[in-house]
């Protein structure tokens, strides 16, 4: 059965062009006659119905940006009068769709077309035939059900709007061509949704797309009612939160004011906070400009909490705040020589910077150029001298407050500078939080371990140190978070370090430098008896006078048990000490009062680490044969002995050439290479059997491989290494040197002289060779060492032989080690 039986009757019209609007079948439209094309036709339909009965006719044709379309409505003029404004209009119907074709002549003004009335057949819809899905012609149950489902989703959207009383009028009409086109009144519709409706002939076919642009629009209403719904409800639950928190600090205020509180009110009030606080004026006016963007923000803005927390951090620094300096010289001096035992250097200098500022603030110059008397010097040292708490005590002696912050592996740079306050939990540099925890301008702050800072990808830390290092600039020192100029040209900064050369060449300029070398065995005695021995009892729960440890034994523990530069390992030996004689009298095996000797160390913690070559068994010493000599080294943790091996390789297996094993660095390397080097050109003339090193292979070996070694300063050991292997005469076993040797037999200047004379005389070193433009360092070690010390400045390695090597023993010619 087909779904549309159409025949065509032609017809005569005048057209009325409709501008971007479309008129279906069935719609009754209101025109303007205002608009000249449309009266023309009007018109000319009325003249043309004077001579043929019926209502005058008109061709309702959509005209699209210009454009006439192919189908239009035949429309009848229902009654012309005056529109709703009071202008001029007549009241259309449309009836059915025409075909439009050539245009033709006729009365009036208007244009005239001939056309062809579509005339259309639809299946009866009402149930009854089989549903078909095999693509043909629909049946009518099929028809049915499209009816039915476009009956409900027209009454779902009439519902929504309001339109109770049209959706009667939807659910009585039945036929289907009248159904689809009663869709022109959707005002959901566009121009060409309702244009293809129009150009539709199928009324199947043009109730499914009816239904479908329907469907469509519910689908996206539905949505868009979603989005409304919870914009909303978001908007009301501000407004709720608003309303709430009105309302509770209301009743906090009037609880305050119930109880007579009014402090309460002044803390949460920030301009009043920042108008009574003792700030700089570029402090204030920052402030308050935040507290202007503070009182603009809303409650619910991030930036208020933002702008909260740098407020209180800048209330909470001690803008004004200073302590009284101690200007008692004497006093300051007394309180140095009693914490600390030695280090005469950094008391001397501390004490150089009090006597200044004291006279500086005497004269009126507390202030000049902006800038106040601070001081920066860095305590370079091996660890357990002292340095961190040597801060401390600079402090007390100031009457300073003291601040620590630790620098050790450090790799941020925003953990000097601070971080930006757009970042999600952002701080204020450890400068800034410093002075904040000391709550004044001009503590001590001690940087400590400045030489482990690291660096990656988030920056440099020490390079943010410079400026805060700088006296010169320090005074404008800018934090990323607080963004304002803090003044801490009159803070003391103390910066320790083991090893000078991992400080930055830039950084390490802006500091004064002050080396702590270490302690002598005297000094160790005193800082063990006056110092670590009253904590270590206390730790140990023993009362004073309970043990007592004589001088001699802490002598020994401090020679013999322990060889270091500081104090740390002679501190564990008497807490251990102490432990021994504790734990036994708890066991019943020793009474107490105590008295420690020297003869009793052994039998309590063991026997000694480190004997001295001297108290060695001859047989048993490291120079006991020729080709070994002592040298002296300068490492992270103080001065060193450090022992040199040299070997010939058999003449028949060993290859000619020079073999070095111990990790030796490059500078190293090449001393070894020019010791040979001197040694065959002028071996002739030190009696030396140099046709050995041209010949036969050399192996120089410094024991402890583990350990990287490089620097200059062993070529002087090497060369009488090198000297004792070929002349057979064993170097002398109190005898240690350090010096650059050159190819001429020169001996060149080294550093750490002082502190590789300690090492000698930890080590039971009598006798020690040094360069003669070395001789002025001498100045800086200390008396009682260099009294114990035979020291020899030379100019040339023939003296340092002539002192190293031993004479020569009578008899049979000498035996000269073979390497394997």
């Amino acid at each position: 059965m087909a779904a549309e039986s159409t025949a065509f009757t032609p017809l005569t019209l005048p057209v009325l062009p409709l501008d971007d609007e479309v008129v279906l079948p069935g719609m009754v439209v209101p025109l303007d006659l205002s608009d000249a094309e449309v009266r023309a036709a009007v018109e000319a339909a009325q003249a043309a119905a004077r001579s043929e009965p019926g209502k005058p006719r008109v061709l309702l044709v959509p005209r699209i940006e210009g454009t006439y379309a192919k189908t239009g409505v035949l429309g009848t003029v229902e009654q012309v009068g005056r529109l709703a404004d009071g202008d001029p209009g007549a009241l259309v119907r449309g009836r059915g769709r025409v075909r439009i074709g050539a245009g033709t002549t006729g009365p009036g003004a208007a244009l005239w077309v001939e056309g062809t009335a579509v005339e259309e057949t639809v299946p009866d819809p009402s149930p009854g035939a089989p549903l078909r899905s095999d693509g043909g012609d629909p049946y009518p149950g099929q028809v049915a059900e499209l009816v039915k489902e476009y009956k409900a989703l027209a009454t779902s959207w009439l519902k929504k709007r309001g339109a109770w009383q049209v959706v009667d009028r939807v659910q009585a009409i039945d036929d289907v061509s009248a159904l689809a086109d009663n869709s022109g009144y959707s005002p959901f519709l566009t121009t060409d949704q309702k244009l293809e409706l129009l150009e539709t002939a199928d009324p199947v076919a043009r109730l499914r797309l009816a239904t479908r642009q329907l469907r469509d629009h519910l689908a996206e209403q539905d949505v868009a009612e979603t989005i409304a719904k919870d914009v909303q409800e978001g908007v009301d639950k501000q407004q709720r939160e608003f309303l709430l928190r009105r309302q509770l600090e209301a009743v906090r205020k009037e609880l305050r004011e119930l109880n007579g509180e009014t402090d309460g009110e002044e803390s949460d009030d920030y301009r009043a906070r920042v108008e009574a606080a003792d700030l700089p004026e570029k402090v204030r006016e920052a402030a308050l400009k935040e507290v202007d963007k503070l009182e603009r923000a809303s409650d619910q803005s991030p930036e208020g909490s933002w702008i909260r927390t740098w407020l209180d951090t800048i209330l909470d620094l001690p803008w004004n705040e200073r302590t009284e300096d101690a200007y008692d010289i004497r006093g300051a001096k007394a309180v140095l020589d009693a914490e600390h035992a030695g280090l005469d250097d950094v008391k001397e200098r501390i004490t150089e910077y009090l006597a200044v500022r004291k006279r500086r603030v005497d004269r009126g110059l507390g202030v000049v150029g902006g800038r106040r008397g601070g001081a920066v010097l860095a305590l370079v040292g091996p660890p357990g001298v002292g340095k961190t708490s040597l801060g401390e005590s600079v402090a007390h002696a100031m009457g300073r407050r003291f601040v620590r912050v630790a620098l050790g592996g450090v790799r941020d740079e925003a953990e000097i500078r601070g971080h930006r306050r757009t970042y999600v939990g952002a701080l204020p540099g450890r400068i800034v939080r410093a002075i904040k925890e000391a709550g004044s301008m001009n503590p001590v702050v001690l940087l400590d371990e400045i030489d482990k800072v690291g660096s990656d990808f988030r920056g440099d830390p020490a390079a943010a140190l410079l400026e805060v290092l700088d006296p010169a600039q320090n005074h404008t020192f800018r934090d990323h978070y607080l963004e304002v100029e803090l003044d801490l040209s009159d803070v003391v900064f103390l910066a320790t370090a083991n090893v000078l050369e991992a400080i930055p060449e830039a950084l390490a300029d802006r500091m004064e430098i002050v080396r702590l070398d270490g302690y002598t065995e005297d000094e160790k005695v005193v800082i063990a008896r006056d110092h670590l021995l009253p904590r270590q009892l206390e730790r140990a729960g023993l009362h004073e006078g309970e043990v007592t440890i004589e001088e001699g034994a802490l002598r020994r523990l401090a020679g013999e048990y322990t060889r270091e530069a500081g104090v740390r390992a002679l501190e564990r030996s008497v807490a251990r000490l102490l432990r021994k004689v504790a734990a036994r009298h708890e066991l019943g095996e020793r009474e107490l009062p105590f008295t420690v000797t020297d003869a009793d160390l052994r039998s309590l913690i063991g026997r000694p680490h480190h004997v001295p070559e001297s108290a060695q068994d001859p047989a048993e010493r490291r120079t006991a044969v020729p080709g070994v000599a002592t040298g002296l080294a300068v490492t992270g943790a103080g001065g060193d002995v450090l022992f040199v091996e040299a070997s010939l390789a058999d003449p028949e297996t060993g290859a000619a050439g020079l073999t070095l094993t111990g990790q030796l660095g490059d500078v190293m390397k090449e001393s070894a290479q020019i010791a040979l080097s001197f040694l065959r050109s002028h071996g002739a003339e030190l009696e030396l059997p140099v046709g050995d090193l041209r010949d036969r292979g050399v192996h120089i070996h410094f024991p402890a491989g583990a350990v990287p070694k490089d620097g200059p300063s062993a070529g002087i050991t090497m060369t009488t290494a090198l000297a004792s292997l070929l002349s057979g005469r064993l170097v002398r076993t109190d005898v240690a040197m350090t010096g650059e040797i050159s190819l001429t037999g020169r001996v060149l200047p080294i550093g750490g002289v002082k502190q590789k004379l300690l090492a000698a005389h930890r080590a039971g070193v009598r006798t020690v060779v040094i360069p003669k433009r070395n001789e002025a360092d001498l100045d800086d070690v200390p008396a009682e060492v260099l009294d114990r010390l035979e020291v020899h400045a030379v100019t040339d390695v023939r003296q340092v032989l002539e002192l190293a090597l031993a004479p020569a023993s009578s008899g049979a010619a000498p035996e000269v080690p073979v390497a394997a």
